[in-house]
């Protein structure tokens, strides 16, 4: 297909550009920097504040160079008198109606406004005056709101309604009123928020994060009555290392264990034994659902920020959800169980912390339905960015650590390939069908790579040979995907046997506790390519590659749960669900 190309200049520089870019796009492709704070690429672009003011020929005024489009000729300027003046006006009257105690802010470093106050030196406010009427909400278990740092930039809903379909957060009233919250201005915990945290990972400053639980951590780890055992998710593999200077994607496997360790917890496990454990019940499900009349499409349910969009958006859909436990949630499990009883150790006594990329566990593991004996299966969870932050307290220098293997006791640090794609959009499909295929057609794969579930495409659908018996599979990523999807299924336009579906887009690798990627350099890279290779990388270098080869999980199994699908299992490692009402 011919794409059609503008000539324009910029800056004395000639550029040619597809005819339907914008002139911050076309600057970007020349690399030339123009400073923007709500533009956030293919998600928002509005133009509301005003920092990429440039200056075109014959123009009347400067133009917001995010939603202006390029033609034939223009001649644009980006670095002048005029231009500067104004972007450092626009950046004052920014931070007047600001909390500006940076020092003291959770994002002072990574904030996009502090990055370009410094880059343009602003250091004092010539605005000072009354400020916008703002609220802390803090209710919710995952995510915390400060209005008083937010810069109506609306990428955060942008996300929100664009991205996740979700609408939980939207702008009210008008000029100096004018707010970001929830309809009736109820708190984030009262709304339709699936806790997925993406409008965290796109806010340019401090006015949301996660809710920390940091302290309760350092607490346990402190009491001398608690044994403390920590495990992290696939995906955090690929993302700790950027928080320390690392590439993006550096898998850091090694070091991360290496790392907890020296925060002094009493064992470090795998979740990626987990995802082992989970295909082994998953598949089973699969298979019995396959062959007995089950309830059909059977739907993934490791993603707690899609469980949680299903059982408020979709509650019809609930019967189709895995009933297994998600990768993590079934590790407590195995802690406070079969760990607990080979060890001597009484589970009341076992701190279970898991390190997660996504803020929607922490709301997970608060869910009664996950636990037993009174006993919640998983006490804490830290994102990516918290364990970050206790890393930097500790005084431990990450990128230097040498690498160490996770604890094998019990096998609990023993995990394959399979385990550790969990992170990637499909990798969840793939790995399942691994082991499924390997176990009704009794055949070995000759290649394990499953590439059609692979990619960042938003709904990706792929067809499997089962012993002459064809299994229609689907992947989504992303709530907003999982919507399409569901409404075809729902039309009548697709049907499908198994279905993947991960709550944030690319999967667990761009969850909302991931180390967050400013805006700017968004426009150039993906990090859901970019981390996903990762896995996959590490995937490519296990010596085993399918769940169900895993020593270990075959040790769980004759020890303990007898076999896939057995009452033990179903006990401890499966689940429930809810409907929810929208408001």
């Amino acid at each position: 297909m011919t794409v059609n190309t503008v000539n324009l200049t910029i800056d004395g520089v000639k550029v040619q550009v597809p005819s339907d870019y914008t002139v911050l796009e076309a600057a970007r492709a020349a690399h030339i920097n123009i400073p923007t704070l709500c533009y956030l690429k293919d998600i928002n672009q509005i133009g509301a504040c005003r920092m990429c003011l440039v200056e075109i020929k014959n123009a009347r005024a400067l133009a917001a160079a995010c939603v202006m489009p390029v033609s034939e000729g223009m001649e644009v300027k980006t670095n002048t008198p005029k231009i500067r003046n104004a972007r450092k006006l626009n950046l004052e009257l920014l931070l007047s109606n600001h909390n500006r105690e940076c020092t003291s802010c959770i994002r002072s470093g990574s904030c996009e406004l502090q990055a370009m106050c410094n880059e343009m030196g602003v250091t004092n406010g010539r605005f000072d005056g009354a400020k916008t009427p703002s609220t802390v909400d803090d209710i919710g278990p995952s995510i915390v709101r400060d209005n008083s740092k937010c810069i109506l930039c609306r990428r955060c809903v942008a996300v929100c309604n664009k991205v996740q379909n979700v609408g939980a957060i939207g702008v009210a009233n008008r000029g100096f009123t004018t707010a970001v919250g929830c309809v009736f201005n109820k708190s984030l915990a009262e709304s339709t928020c699936i806790n997925c945290g993406q409008c965290i990972t796109a806010c340019p400053t401090g006015a949301l994060h996660e809710k920390e639980s940091i302290d309760d951590v350092w607490n346990a780890l402190g009491d001398p009555d608690k044994y403390v055992v920590v495990q992290p998710a696939p995906a955090v593999r690929v993302g700790i290392g950027e928080e320390f200077g690392l590439p993006m994607g550096t898998r850091c496997t090694g070091k991360l264990a290496a790392a907890l360790r020296r925060l002094g917890f009493d064992r470090v496990f795998d979740t990626d034994f987990g995802a082992d454990l989970t295909i082994m019940e998953e598949g089973t499900e699969l298979i019995e659902r396959m062959n007995n009349g089950g309830v059909m499409p059977m739907i993934t349910s490791c993603s707690p920020g899609w469980i949680k969009y299903c059982e408020t958006f979709y509650p019809e859909f609930i019967p189709n959800l895995s009933s297994c436990k998600s990768p993590h949630e079934m590790m407590g499990a195995v802690i406070k169980s079969y760990f607990a009883q080979k060890n001597g150790i009484d589970p009341k006594n076992i701190y279970v912390v898991s390190v997660m990329p996504c803020t929607a566990k922490k709301f997970e593991s608060g869910r009664e339905e996950l636990g037993h004996d009174n006993m919640q299966d998983v006490d804490a969870v830290l994102t990516v960015r918290e364990l970050a932050r206790m890393i930097k307290t500790a005084g431990i220098d990450f990128a230097a650590l040498p690498d160490e293997d996770f604890d094998e006791v019990n096998g609990l640090g023993q995990s394959t390939g399979a385990g550790v794609i969990f992170g990637a959009t499909g990798g969840v499909m793939e790995a399942a069908l691994r082991t499924v295929y390997e176990v009704v057609t009794g055949k070995t794969l000759d290649k394990v790579e499953f590439t059609d579930c692979r990619g960042v495409e938003g709904i990706k659908e792929a067809v499997v040979d089962l012993n002459g018996k064809e299994v229609r599979v689907a992947i989504a990523h992303g709530t907003g995907n999982a919507s399409r999807l569901l409404d075809r299924i729902k039309a009548g336009e697709a049907q499908y046997d198994f279905i993947e579906v991960m709550g944030c887009p690319g999967g667990c690798v761009t969850g909302g506790g991931q180390p967050i990627v400013n805006a700017s350099r968004l426009s150039y890279i993906d990090p859901k390519t970019v981390r996903a290779q990762g896995l996959y990388s590490e995937d490519e270098a296990k010596t085993i590659r399918k769940s169900h080869e895993n020593p270990a999980i075959k040790q769980v199994y004759e020890e303990y749960f007898e076999k896939p699908g057995s009452h033990r299992a179903h006990e401890l490692l499966h689940t429930h669900y809810i409907a929810r009402k929208k408001y």
